[in-house]
């Protein structure tokens, strides 16, 4: 990290401790958590009875200026576990995190000021004197289960963003303002791409015609470009006895994030299926097989169910029902390293044609060795295909970094990473690395040598979860999709009514092309029509009136403010046809 952006985390850090202090003088009986610092700011996790409301904001940010102004100074002191403990006796978070630093680590706790601690191991400037220049804002409070486990307690979330000066901070906040317009969550429901309803639950969106008609569209694309690569298709069950997650360890490793069900009659239990892969693993269980039916690769358009926590869903990004282009691929170990490239191309190909092969990285996910009960699988055996991929991914010249603590429980993976408009990062398609649940079911190829072998998995998505990657789409594009996958492409209107039986003849051509086109022959003026159409997004309007339809020509507004009047419906026809052929996203 750099040594400004260095700076910048330990003051924003600082300031975390300058906002605990001031909550505690105005509420009093408050039990502080935890505040990092993140990438625009900070927040600070606290347990109050009160709820914190937005017209409390001035008063707290009031509160925080008047402890800058003291110039109290941070101090650090170094404590024993047994202080540590006596000192934060009445609170049971900071309890919990003391009782789990491992035996002879140093516990320190920052003073700001005489009468504030708190547990910390910095660093921290030297005074809130090093603070007053820089400009903060309350943005918002939310609620947030201590750890993340809604098995916990609740506690308000306080986020703040912090910048080194006041023309950062509103240029920050006016960015912000710029994403809330490209928020998936708004234009998507105000272009009317899906909703959701109360009375079906969260992380359950209904797709509308339009989002509908996107996802077929991509989902179309997808397993013909698989077919093509070679892929298999397979359909198989949304739920299966619990049988089959405990083989393939997921019973034991991920039933937390399950939906399970009980069937009374029968008295067994059933899960939804979280990931289709130990379905899969039946079609190559289904025979014999040899080295010659290696590789196999298969594919599936899955719709999936996870047990996300309600706080977790939002919009289109975190679902609890979504639909994945999942595929698992089955291969010697000699073929592992091919595959692999072949999965990364296809996604890139994914990528670039959706135009967003420039808003991604590359995260190398790997398993937690102070954690090992979340993983299946021995320690050497997990260094060393860990060591196999980043054998593979530095080969293929992949710029990635590494994340302890991201892998599946069966293997490590490369995470292709992509960011909301509001900086919030998730994974939008994943290639792992499965060296462990083909031994679990006994799935086995006989090598030219005549000798049974177990072979290598590659878990993988070439566009990832079709609702998530809509909702990047509408993001990206601020609502206006590229016009090879927009909903409706074109949109044909008349000047008067005179003009109505063109204006379907004009349509009726389009559509034997395959073309999506709407008519609009309503008696409202021109302008009316146009702005509708250009507010929802649709790529060409066709003008038609009486000028046109004497000539058999068309006028056509596009975006871009593109504006032809005099052109031949056939030319036009060729152009989309030219368009959709190449895709392109621009």
């Amino acid at each position: 990290m750099e040594e400004k952006e260095e700076k910048l985390k330990i003051a924003r850090h600082s300031l975390a401790h300058v906002l605990a202090k001031a909550v505690t003088e105005i509420y009093g009986d408050v039990k502080l958590t935890i505040g990092p610092a993140i990438a625009d700011g900070f927040y600070y996790d606290i347990d109050l009875k009160e709820s914190i409301k937005q017209e409390d904001y001035e008063k707290i940010e009031k509160q925080m200026k008047e402890i800058l102004n003291k110039g109290e100074e941070f101090k650090k002191v170094v404590v024993s576990k047994e202080q540590a403990l006596e000192m934060f006796k009445d609170n049971e978070y900071k309890l919990e995190i003391i009782n789990e630093l491992p035996e002879g680590e140093e516990i320190s706790v920052y003073y700001l000021g005489e009468d504030f601690y708190d547990l910390c191991s910095g660093p921290h400037v030297e005074s809130t004197r090093n603070l007053q220049n820089h400009a903060f804002k309350i943005n918002s409070v939310t609620g947030a289960y201590w750890r993340g486990s809604e098995k916990n307690k609740m506690l308000q979330r306080i986020y703040v963003y912090a910048f080194q000066d006041k023309k950062l901070l509103n240029a920050h906040i006016a960015s912000l303002e710029e994403a809330k317009k490209r928020d998936h969550n708004k234009i998507g429901r105000e272009l009317e791409y899906f909703t959701t309803v109360d009375y079906i639950g969260q992380g359950l969106p209904i797709m509308l015609p339009k989002g509908a008609k996107v996802i077929q569209l991509l989902q179309r694309f997808v397993e013909d470009e698989e077919e093509r690569r070679g892929y298999l298709l397979t359909k198989t069950p949304f739920m299966s006895k619990s049988d089959l997650y405990k083989i393939s360890g997921h019973w034991d490793h991920y039933k937390e994030n399950m939906f399970i069900l009980e069937s009374g009659k029968e008295n067994e239990v059933y899960g939804l299926r979280p990931m289709t892969c130990p379905f899969q693993y039946q079609v190559f269980l289904n025979r014999q097989r040899s080295y010659k039916d290696l590789p196999m690769r298969l594919n599936e358009t899955s719709s999936l169910f996870r047990k996300e926590a309600s706080g977790e869903c939002h919009g289109l990004i975190r679902v609890r029902q979504f639909t994945l282009s999942e595929g698992h691929i089955i291969c010697m170990p000699s073929q592992l390293e091919e595959e692999f490239k072949e999965c990364l191309d296809i996604a890139k190909y994914m990528l670039t044609t959706l135009g967003l092969e420039n808003d991604i990285s590359y995260r190398f996910s790997k398993w937690d060795k102070n954690n090992k009960e979340k993983y299946i699988g021995s320690e050497e055996e997990w260094e060393r295909v860990q060591g196999i991929m980043r054998d593979i991914l530095n080969d293929l010249n992949v710029n990635f970094y590494e994340a302890d603590g991201e892998a599946a429980f069966y293997g490590p993976k490369l995470d292709i990473q992509i960011k909301n408009v509001f900086g919030k990062e998730d994974t939008l398609i994943t290639i792992q690395i499965d060296f462990q649940i083909a031994e679990k079911f006994d799935m086995e190829y006989v090598d030219a040598d005549g000798a049974k072998k177990t072979p290598y998995i590659i878990h993988r998505s070439s566009i990832g979860c079709y609702e998530r990657t809509l909702a990047y789409l509408l993001e990206k594009y601020a609502g206006a999709l590229p016009m090879w996958m927009a909903p409706e492409q074109v949109r044909v209107m008349s000047l008067t009514e005179r003009n109505n039986d063109y204006v379907k003849s004009i349509a009726d051509t389009l559509k034997a092309y395959n073309f999506r086109v709407k008519e609009d022959t309503r008696n409202e003026k021109i302008g009316f029509k146009i702005r509708e159409a250009m507010s929802e997004k649709v790529p060409y309007l066709i003008i038609v009136g009486d000028e046109e339809e004497n000539n058999k020509t068309i006028s056509i507004r596009g975006r871009g403010n593109e504006n032809q009047t005099g052109i031949l419906l056939k030319d036009f026809v060729e152009r989309l046809v030219n368009e959709v052929a190449s895709r392109k996203n621009k």
